[in-house]
């Protein structure tokens, strides 16, 4: 039962890890932890969500919390409850205490979970873990309630996302989106009538947890592939979404942006920004932000970076793989759906994306590569790298080594990055570099290293 409580959130396959026993008890003991009366519960897509919403209910009723139930929802908008007074009948304004979003996020039809903010900021790492060792010794037999308040906070974060875009009305996208039959299309079409954008096209807008026409992870080229023929048809531009909507791609007809070239292009708009990036990032996005403002290499994984986006309040920060958190405007959550209408200002404003990204210098590099390892050996096989890096830096002809997270190493001519994961048993590996002959360089010098240890 140990492995689903993990490093940004809870996370296992229906029925065999998330048991009815089990997800009570993680109802109840977060229910504990939770200061306040209320709880906002949401969930996504997936079939067996419907059933994880009143075990996880029970258990938070068992520890004497009032929840007030969304249904289902983008987790954007979960996150976004944190931050409103929720208006309850008979009551008036209430203010929750936390939230759980019920999500197997990307993960394939079988997996479940829940991501947890707490006090408005994410419940993750150490506490996580903590909460963990209580459910493993823990012996409740928690009864079966599953009285909510139900509320339409649907109908809160249309109003409110529509008012802070109402001045794209009448805009020409010339767009498609593809929500993956997730939950991205619980709100999608109702924003973009709501704010009257025109000339779209929205792709397995039905949210089906079996995930009948792809699976929902847009960091996949292969996922891509429906919305890539509707640029060849003459779409200018398409964005899709992960099975949660908190992780956003987006394309136009030359180039798939991925999300550390998204925020080179929103700071671009901004005076003096300051933006925080994850160290799989490339080397480029920070030397040019730092030209104009300041760049921050931090951890990889969105409750990280969450936290460090309020401690230093930065305008926004951004991961490789989609997820964006705008505090400039907004909460400091990764909410895919409102990064989409921030992408649109930038489509109204004439923003040349292609041109700006072909600007950028030149760098190749690799997707993300993962070696497969073990649980208990991952952090021990990245410390030894380190080690023996450090030992060999100069021979090397190593610049610099950042160990944020893993190790990122810095040569002339690139960076090789060795990171373990925090939610699999693999090692994350990728590469850049100014030549394709660089990149081969190092690529080779780090595996070769790494293999030493593996």
């Amino acid at each position: 039962m140990k492995h689903i409580f993990r490093e940004y959130d809870i996370r296992g396959i229906f029925q065999k890890d998330l048991t009815e026993d089990v997800v009570k008890k993680i109802g109840y003991h977060l229910g504990k932890k939770i200061k306040g009366d209320y709880v906002f519960v949401s969930y996504d897509a997936r079939t067996h969500s419907p059933i994880l919403h009143d075990w996880l209910v029970s258990g938070l009723n068992y520890a004497g919390k009032k929840v007030i139930s969304g249904g289902m929802l983008p987790t954007g908008a979960n996150y976004f409850a944190n931050f409103r007074k929720l208006c309850l009948e008979n009551v008036g304004p209430v203010e929750i205490g936390g939230s759980i979003q019920i999500t197997g996020s990307h993960n394939p039809p079988e997996y479940n979970g829940f991501k947890i903010t707490v006090d408005k900021a994410p419940f993750y790492g150490k506490d996580i873990y903590a909460l963990g060792d209580e459910i493993i010794a823990s012996k409740e037999d928690i009864p079966t309630n599953t009285e909510v308040i139900k509320y339409d906070l649907k109908a809160d974060y249309i109003d409110y996302i529509s008012n802070q875009f109402s001045h794209l009305k009448g805009m020409n996208l010339n767009a498609v989106f593809d929500c993956g039959n997730g939950v991205a299309g619980v709100v999608l079409r109702e924003l973009l009538e709501k704010i009257g954008i025109e000339n779209y096209e929205i792709l397995f807008e039905e949210p089906d947890g079996t995930f009948p026409n792809h699976h929902p992870d847009p960091t996949e080229e292969e996922n891509l592939a429906w919305v890539k023929e509707e640029l060849k048809k003459g779409r200018d531009f398409a964005f899709a979404f992960d099975g949660d909507a908190d992780r956003i791609a987006f394309l136009d007809k030359k180039y798939n942006y991925k999300g550390d070239i998204l925020a080179y292009f929103f700071a671009k708009t901004m005076k003096n920004p300051c933006v925080i990036s994850e160290v799989k990032a490339t080397q480029v996005m920070y030397d040019e932000i730092n030209k104009f403002g300041r760049a921050i290499m931090y951890k990889t994984g969105h409750s990280n970076l969450k936290v460090l986006l309020k401690k230093e309040n930065c305008d926004f920060a951004a991961e490789v793989s989609g997820h964006i958190f705008f505090n400039d405007r907004y909460f400091g959550v990764d909410d895919a759906i409102y990064v989409a209408f921030r992408i649109m200002e930038l489509i109204k404003e004439g923003f040349d994306f292609a041109g700006e990204y072909e600007k950028l210098p030149q760098v190749y590099n690799t997707d993300e590569l993962k070696v497969k390892t073990t649980e208990d050996k991952k952090f021990e096989i990245v410390k030894k790298l380190k080690e023996e890096l450090e030992k060999r830096k100069s021979e090397l002809k190593i610049k610099d080594i950042i160990d944020v997270d893993g190790v990122r190493v810095i040569f002339e001519e690139g960076w090789g990055l060795v990171r373990a994961s925090n939610t699999t048993p693999v090692l994350v590996t990728r590469f850049e570099a100014k030549s394709k002959e660089a990149l081969e360089k190092i690529q080779k010098t780090i595996t070769d290293l790494l293999n030493k240890f593996l």
